[in-house]
């Protein structure tokens, strides 16, 4: 039997397992200790509201990501969709039932898009989304000539019902739920991981690769509009930078919460609502410190790159064991003992 080579149990391993995690409860426990109201019921369910959006759009970019690939025009198409079903409601008084399911489809739909692209055509994925980013942003920017857009009266009013903050946290957990389940527990799932990890070695084990791509696209696209409904519904207005940045602070909250940006390792709970809560949490708590809000883009750049260098650094110790792995079993003498008492 030949030995295996483990990770040995130190400093380094922890931070580069937990290490978020230990930043999450620190971040906590600083803003408990220095603010008089962050520790306070209504401020953490402020919090958990605020997060709440985030983490339901973060979850389709996340299947992207698993499989090695990006998006980054997710807040381009939440604009977009957003838009088109709001100004339907507003200048054609088109039925909600109607309208609110349309904007669902446009954000499928654009999701589709860069999926075909990236598949069928065979252009590079940054590449794509980057031209849709630019593209369908400035048609919405034309449509709206750049001007602030308030909500339809039933999103409106929809938005001031009085457990409004607890269904929009509820309906957040059901969707995350629902993708973890898709991602841990289904065919798909398992597809998903394995393109992440080698396109090819998937293609010869029989998963359809580029369809497995194309469904996380239409996943990213369809639920970046449904988080960003609920978002909308708590602000009451569409401004003209509506959805932008989104793409970093998304891809952010699913790398902080251990989803690796080279695929093929993460998981939806709790990867997610660490990731999603610790972006707002550091955010309300340096408004309860009265810090002004020209830093929080500062702030939030940090924890960006502390998020990819530590996902970079993860991936280049997990190949550096699996190298000195490899080499102990080809070249290391094999462990047989005798039988005890024997020298």
């Amino acid at each position: 039997m030949i030995s295996k080579i483990r990770r040995p149990f130190n400093l380094q391993n922890i931070l580069l397992s937990y290490g978020f995690v230990i930043i999450f409860a620190l971040l906590f426990i600083f803003f408990s200790l220095t603010t008089k109201n962050f520790l306070t019921i209504d401020n953490l369910l402020t919090i958990l509201v605020s997060a709440a959006p985030y983490i339901l759009m973060a979850t389709g970019l996340a299947t992207v990501i698993m499989t090695g690939n990006i998006d980054i025009s997710v807040g381009a198409i939440l604009f977009l969709a957003m838009v088109s079903g709001n100004m339907l409601m507003l200048t054609r008084s088109l039925n909600p039932w109607i309208a609110i399911p349309l904007m669902f489809a446009v954000g499928l739909a654009l999701g589709a898009l860069n999926g075909f692209i990236i598949t069928v055509l065979k252009i590079n994925p940054l590449i794509t989304t980057l031209g849709m980013l630019f593209g369908v942003r400035g048609l919405t920017l034309y449509i709206t000539h750049e001007q602030m857009m308030t909500l339809a009266p039933v999103l409106l009013n929809f938005g001031k019902l009085p457990y409004f903050r607890e269904l929009v946290i509820l309906i957040a957990l059901v969707f995350l739920v629902l993708m973890h389940i898709l991602i841990t527990r289904t065919p798909f799932g398992r597809h998903v991981m394995a393109v992440g990890n080698s396109p090819e070695i998937a293609a010869r084990l029989g998963v359809r690769v580029k369809t497995t791509i194309f469904i996380t696209y239409v996943l990213s696209g369809l639920m970046v509009t449904i988080g960003g409904l609920f978002q909308l519904m708590q602000v009451s207005v569409i401004v003209s930078r509506e959805g932008q940045g989104y793409e970093f602070t998304l891809i952010a909250a699913a790398v902080i919460g251990g989803i690796s940006l080279f695929g093929g390792e993460g998981n939806m709970i709790p990867g997610l609502i660490l990731g999603g809560t610790t972006l707002v949490m550091a955010e309300n708590g340096l408004t309860q410190l009265g810090v002004t809000p020209y830093l929080y883009p500062l702030v939030r750049g940090g924890i960006i790159f502390l998020a990819m260098y530590a996902d970079s650094l993860k991936s280049s110790v997990s190949k550096t064991m699996a190298v000195i792995s490899e080499v102990a079993e080809k070249f290391l003498p094999v462990v047989n003992p005798g039988p005890p008492g024997e020298k």
